[in-house]
């Protein structure tokens, strides 16, 4: 960053080349020696896309993740996409974490900010995403009942009982959830998604579809939201970033083999034909490039 005009391709690869650990170290001893934020110099020399993704790969998990739910709610309307994705994947721990860093970053409640921002069936979904209080195990005296319930109160009934679905699907844990699944298909004759996606709408029905997806699978669902960030006229760069760096320390080997499995090409060559400088710098990140 010294002297005219910004070595932007040393900089992508020294950072894309070090964990986010090392990146605080790295943060920390450049304060040391000159006196100055790294990441505010950083600022002040990239723009666009790029800044965006340095300042993401620069910032702690948690923090991370803080950042993205504020901006979510902050201002002007509500990014649902963003409560949804993170609220829907993060494990219990990590939502502990969230909610208690957030309360330190900006001297708030999250699940009040969460709850002063929406409403109805989505709010209270939400909420006890927020709680991080999923049941443990399988409970199998309940597997049956469980998917007897929600075929009851969706494809059997004229209307849809929403509290139903909330209740179960947001209180029980992942492997308990695979189980009623495997229930319900044998009892209602469909997959638990077709059903939300009749059954319920808006923000609800986008939520309870990426929790049941999340119980089935994490990096299938993030496998998704990528394709999702990089289908039709433009890409949804904020998506594509957040889930990159998000998800590069954590499961992207993974990820990456779902989204060949589901959409029969790699990931990395579908980056690079959507975008164009962004994808080397997300790409070398992952150590898909």
């Amino acid at each position: 960053m010294k002297g005219l005009g910004t070595d932007e391709d040393s900089i992508m690869k020294l950072l894309t080349s070090r964990s986010n650990s090392q990146r605080q170290q790295i943060k920390a001893a450049y304060k040391t020696l000159h006196g100055k934020d790294l990441v505010g110099d950083l600022q002040g020399e990239l723009g666009g896309k790029f800044e965006t993704l340095v300042v993401a790969l620069m910032t702690p998990p948690t923090l991370y993740d803080v950042t993205s739910l504020r901006n979510a709610i902050k201002g002007a309307g509500t990014d649902e996409k963003v409560l949804i994705e993170i609220l829907s994947s993060r494990t219990a721990q990590q939502v502990k974490d969230i909610t208690a860093a957030y309360r330190q970053e900006y001297n708030k409640n999250l699940e009040d900010d969460v709850t002063g921002d929406t409403s109805g069936h989505f709010r209270r979904l939400l909420v006890i995403l927020l709680q991080a209080s999923r049941q443990q195990g399988v409970q199998e005296g309940n597997i049956e009942t469980d998917a007897q319930t929600l075929f009851s109160a969706g494809e059997r009934k004229f209307g849809t009982d929403e509290e139903q679905f909330i209740t179960i699907l947001g209180n029980r844990s992942a492997e308990h959830l695979r189980r009623v699944f495997a229930a319900y298909m044998k009892l209602a004759g469909y997959e638990m998604e077709e059903s939300v996606k009749r059954e319920t709408s808006g923000g609800l029905r986008d939520l309870l579809l990426a929790v049941v997806k999340c119980a089935r699978s994490v990096p299938a669902y993030f496998a998704e939201t990528l394709y999702n960030s990089m289908k039709g006229a433009g890409t949804d760069d904020q998506t594509l970033i957040r889930v990159m760096v998000s998800r590069s320390e954590v499961d992207m080997l993974d990820i990456r083999a779902d989204y060949r499995r589901l959409f029969a090409k790699s990931l990395h060559s579908a980056i690079q034909v959507y975008t164009e400088s962004l994808s080397l710098s997300v790409l070398n990140y992952t150590g898909i490039y």
